[in-house]
């Protein structure tokens, strides 16, 4: 489990950031045709909460490549559905990680303090990349925005999932980027069942304005066609709640 004394500095490895920056940048261009849409709906600073649909083990390499301000992420402590190497980059670019299914405190002690310096904190707020259709979100996005009630962006992200089968057929897959505009603030008032319930809601909301920048076909949960929303129950399983991270 992490130490309690961690300092949360924001931005932090300035350089080596710039340079995994550039490299991921160059990846998505050399390994796909990108196109970001409505770029205009970047603020220009924090304290903002980014949160993105999670399909692919690339998304986090999608939105550093993109960002336009230093950001920061927090993630699951592994990453099942990725290759190995991918850790390389995650510690590389430095993320603070989320102890998935236990009261683990760390990712919500970083958030508050990159918020209050004025900082941007990216989350993907369904916890794995599973599956390529949106499902619930786990409660941290929510509880974040909530404690915070700083501004959150939505971005969709498509196409990521169809790279590598079109690199085998020596082709690029198209890759959309889009991003929404900033909504919130959100916030939760009271204790227990009622409390909760107020952030199942916020987390909900988010995940609609994720669903709005996404292709009917991805909206999985949040799709207004019913058809689409049967053929995604079934697809939410969290595994760490039976397992938690260690």
């Amino acid at each position: 489990m992490p130490p309690d004394d961690v300092e949360f500095r924001y931005p932090r490895r300035r350089l080596v950031r710039a340079a995994v920056r550039r490299l991921c940048h160059a990846i998505l261009s050399v390994i796909s045709d990108f196109r970001v849409i409505d770029g205009t709906n970047f603020p220009q600073t924090g304290p903002l909460l980014v949160v993105g649909n999670h399909f692919s083990f690339l998304d986090p390499v999608a939105v550093l490549a993109i960002s336009p301000w230093p950001i920061e992420f927090v993630g699951g402590l592994r990453t099942p559905n990725a290759p190995s190497g991918v850790d390389v980059f995650r510690r590389l670019w430095g993320f603070y990680p989320v102890y998935r299914g236990t009261g683990s405190q760390l990712a919500f002690r970083a958030a508050q303090a990159i918020f209050d310096q004025r900082g941007v904190l990216g989350i993907f707020p369904e916890g794995s990349s599973a599956v390529a259709t949106l499902r619930p979100p786990r409660p941290g996005a929510a509880f974040m925005a909530a404690r915070s009630q700083v501004p959150v962006l939505p971005i969709g992200i498509d196409g990521l999932t169809n790279v590598f089968p079109a690199l085998r057929r020596a082709k690029r897959a198209r890759v959309t980027i889009r991003i929404g505009k900033p909504c919130g603030p959100f916030s939760a008032t009271g204790r227990g069942r009622g409390r909760r319930d107020q952030l199942d809601e916020i987390g909900h909301t988010i995940m609609r304005h994720i669903a709005e920048l996404l292709p009917t076909e991805r909206q999985g949960h949040y799709s207004l066609d019913p058809g689409i929303r049967a053929a995604a129950q079934g697809v939410d399983d969290y595994p760490w709640d039976a397992e938690p991270e260690v």
